[in-house]
């Protein structure tokens, strides 16, 4: 393949937005032995085979946070090239769910708006500066 570039299929991955009556949002921080560890990003994960993206975001949120996505609506969708992967985000918002947030992977997690936190992973920082222009219609 002399100097032509591989092209890799991106992975999908399914993230949740949960957006309280006051406009915060629900950050988690990336566990370590992960990329990116300790870097904080919205909720979610890879969509398996014969997984739609909304049935791979309702699975993430109950296996990571023990949560209940009871609806979400499709959002936006971007693709962030990463030194360890490629990935196409679709990202969801979710002002409908049942329970409390857990950590059942060990991460620690924060109300964005209430408390700002840092550093986050590079795929999220612009997303935050729409969410603004969604909550506060700017």
């Amino acid at each position: 393949m002399s100097g032509a570039e591989v092209k890799v299929k991106p992975v999908d991955v399914s993230v949740g937005i949960l957006m309280k009556p006051n406009g915060d949002v629900l950050l988690g921080q990336r566990p370590a032995g992960k990329p990116y560890e300790g870097y904080w990003e919205f909720p979610g994960g890879k969509v398996d085979p014969g997984e739609t993206v909304l049935e791979a975001l309702k699975r993430e949120f109950v296996e990571e946070l023990g949560l209940t996505i009871n609806s979400a609506e499709e959002w936006c969708g971007i693709e962030h090239v990463y030194e360890h992967a490629h990935v196409r985000l679709h990202f969801f918002i979710s002002r409908d769910w049942s329970g409390e947030p857990q950590s059942l992977e060990g991460q620690a997690f924060a109300w964005q708006g209430a408390v700002g936190v840092e550093p986050l992973l590079p795929a999220t920082i612009p997303l935050l500066e729409w969410l603004d222009m969604v909550r506060y219609g700017s």
